[in-house]
């Protein structure tokens, strides 16, 4: 926008244009039903085997809904996060500064300022005014999962509420199903160190409704801290204007003390109910299954402003990958390897590794160390790692630098011969559930695997390097199909490999194994058992 340079910082519609400048960004003119049709055409590039690199926004300029109605807000998704590289440009950083971005935002916030005429109250409702046509039903909120949901959800949702002790204010990312123009059945989960959840304990044991404000379509750092897992002592908003480097613009709410972002798109203000609750869902959440019917909290809205000129904001959740997953991978893995390197201090700790594909990166954590970790430093990342965040860590696997955690063949690979689970497995019980669909269970485990390497191994059993790239010139030459290389596709040694063998392994590729049999031949042995490692023929 014009006052862009004025703020220091995008909003999303500056941010909207700056995916578009970068070929990030799809629009749909033609009509589409926000109730059965946008979200799972969104979907498909995620689980149409679309790479993540050309994943983009998606605009919906001419949205309706199944019941006819027609909106004159436009629908984004897909622009928080539909991959690293929308991410890093709401960041303001490249992809591989995203981390550092984030400590040093997290170690040096900037207070907000407070902005007198905000633009996310242009427009105001309240009162009986929101329902006489100017309520939810006004906005175009989509169903994410067609055929299972029970309602459209707000899901990119920056939920602000304050610590009525403290007085610091939270941001934090909870979805919220439409129930009537004026009032949603809000989702905070209980068992996962929610800021809003632990507020509205406070306001409960006072008898008092929680204050709360539900922003959709924040300035990307703004939206960026919702889903994070930061200190209850800090509040978001500063961390966020560590972000963009800039102080954030924010202005009181309409209906409460709250400070809300000026620059929003949406604000929709009310209050949670301290005491009664009502059935919300189903709904199809991160961890791939239907979040079935359950009594939730009830917010009675009290007013929705916003710009003259707004785009309601929505994400892609439900079954990994999908924005929702991306929004947290980007920013949790580098959090996590600074946690492990930085504040414990195992500097061996090279990359983290966070699967994300159906399990939502929670479940299955894989820690690379680079060659001669001690074991003592891999089971202090393995314990670190499983301790940094409650519900992350079900299962830990520490491998070498030669090993690509993000690969699970790989993975596998190290596990299957690197790992002797007699002595290199812990199985660590009465750990907490965290985020999955509900099966009766209680509590559950983390399964800790250390597969590096403890001793020297044999030579990876593929052709050396020189012969593997040679063989490819030919393949080109050829016309044959292109190549897409896996990891590894080329031998490499791991420490149990001698200069001789190294020499019969030249003479055999110069055609001089004759040679090596004359050698052989020479050291002939009576009287010992086969399958004898020639170093230790004593031992036969």
């Amino acid at each position: 926008m014009n006052d862009r340079k004025l703020r220091g910082y995008n909003d999303m519609q500056d941010h909207l244009a700056a995916l578009d400048a970068a070929g990030l960004l799809t629009k749909v003119e033609a009509s589409i039903d926000k109730d059965t049709e946008l979200s799972p055409l969104v979907r498909w590039q995620f689980r149409g085997g679309i790479p993540e690199s050309e994943r983009k926004a998606f605009l919906f300029t001419n949205v309706n809904g199944a019941g006819g109605e027609r909106f004159d807000i436009p629908v984004v998704t897909g622009a928080l996060a539909g991959n690293s590289k929308i991410y890093a440009i709401g960041m303001g950083v490249a992809v591989e500064d995203i981390g550092n971005c984030w400590a040093n935002a997290i170690a040096n916030p900037i207070d907000p300022v407070e902005f007198a005429c905000p633009p996310c109250q242009d427009l105001i409702f309240e009162g009986v005014e929101l329902r006489s046509g100017h309520g939810l039903d006004a906005l175009p909120v989509p169903i994410s999962t067609p055929g299972y949901d029970s309602a459209p959800y707000l899901t990119a949702t920056a939920c602000v509420t304050r610590d009525p002790e403290s007085g610091i204010q939270n941001l934090g990312t909870y979805r919220g199903g439409l129930k009537a123009p004026d009032r949603i059945g809000l989702k905070m989960f209980m068992n996962l160190g929610q800021g809003g959840a632990s507020h509205w304990q406070k306001y409960r044991s006072r008898g008092e409704p929680m204050p709360i404000a539900i922003v959709v379509g924040c300035p990307p750092p703004i939206a960026y801290c919702g889903p994070q897992k930061l200190p209850e002592n800090i509040d978001e908003i500063g961390v966020a204007g560590g972000i963009a480097g800039a102080p954030m613009r924010i202005a009181k709410a309409r209906t409460s003390d709250l400070m809300v972002p000026a620059d929003a798109e949406i604000v929709i203000e009310g209050l949670v109910d301290p005491n009664n609750f009502e059935p919300e869902g189903p709904f199809g959440e991160s961890h791939g299954y239907i979040n079935l019917e359950e009594f939730n909290f009830i917010m009675q809205v009290t007013a929705i402003s916003r710009k003259k000129n707004a785009v309601f904001t929505s994400i892609i959740s439900q079954v990994t990958p999908s924005e929702s997953s991306v929004i947290k991978r980007v920013a949790y893995e580098p959090l996590f390897l600074s946690h492990l390197r930085e504040h414990l201090g195992i500097k061996t700790v090279q990359r983290i590794y966070m699967h994300e594909p159906l399990t939502n990166l929670r479940k299955v954590v894989v820690i690379q160390f680079a060659r001669g970790s001690t074991r003592t430093e891999v089971w202090r990342a393995l314990y670190g790692a499983m301790s940094f965040q409650e519900p992350v860590g079900k299962y830990m696997i520490a491998v070498d630098e030669d090993i690509d955690p993000s690969n699970l063949d790989a993975v596998f690979w190290a596990m299957s011969y690197r790992a002797n689970l007699a002595e290199d497995a812990e199985i660590l019980r009465h750990r907490p559930l965290g985020h999955g669909p509900k099966t009766g269970a209680t509590e559950d485990a983390t399964l800790a695997i250390d597969a590096t390497l403890k001793a020297d191994m044999a030579p990876v059993a593929l052709p050396k390097r020189e012969y593997m790239e040679q063989a490819r010139v030919i393949w080109e030459r050829l016309g044959l199909p292109a190549l897409k290389p896996e990891v590894p596709w080329h031998g490499y040694e791991l420490g149990d490999w001698s200069v001789e063998w190294d020499q019969m392994a030249k003479r055999a590729a110069a055609g001089d194994w004759i040679a090596n049999g004359e050698r052989s031949n020479q050291q002939r042995r009576i009287n010992i058992t086969p399958n004898t490692d020639v170093r230790k023929p004593d031992k036969g």
